[in-house]
């Protein structure tokens, strides 16, 4: 079965970045900033929602210039010693993440190739090596094997890690 987001894991992450989630419609919206006025942003998650033919999570991200959407994301992870939450979203063995900072910054990681994530960091050029670094905390909770959002079955999978 798919990551659905609950209650749960609404809860962690409005406490990993210090603030209520706010219930609009199908959303649960956070808004989120540091002291700086220009690191603010506003974080949305639609659980469970109807993307095109099938149904999954929607991450969305506003900030003053930007707007990022992460479509079907199938799980999470807190960092609290990092202050911050990534959103994993994975495809054919392509990773994309989306990770919220706790001060208001936010960083999008798209169609990174898996195995980026576990091999040697050292053999990356350092345009390619802060992606494998960045996304190597969601190796806990990716399937063994790629999963399409659509629903079939792949190896066991942990919904949500904390560190």
């Amino acid at each position: 079965m798919p990551f659905l987001f609950k209650s749960v894991d609404i809860k962690r992450v409005g406490k990993l970045l210090g603030t209520e989630p706010k219930l609009i419609g199908s959303s649960h919206r956070f808004e989120v900033g540091g002291k700086d006025s220009h690191r603010r942003l506003a974080l949305e998650i639609y659980p469970n929602i109807r993307i095109g033919n099938q149904r999954g999570n929607l991450v969305s991200v506003y900030t003053e210039s930007t707007h990022l959407q992460l479509h079907f994301c199938s799980g999470y992870v807190i960092s609290e010693l990092l202050g911050e939450v990534t959103f994993i979203g994975e495809q054919n063995g392509k990773l994309s993440g989306l990770i919220i900072e706790k001060e208001g910054g936010c960083s999008l990681y798209a169609n990174v190739d898996r195995s980026l994530l576990s091999g040697d960091f050292t053999q990356l050029g350092p345009e390619v090596m802060l992606s494998g670094i960045a996304l190597s905390l969601t190796d806990t909770i990716l399937a063994k094997e790629p999963k399409n959002p659509g629903g079939k079955k792949a190896g066991r999978r942990k919904k949500v890690g904390v560190r």
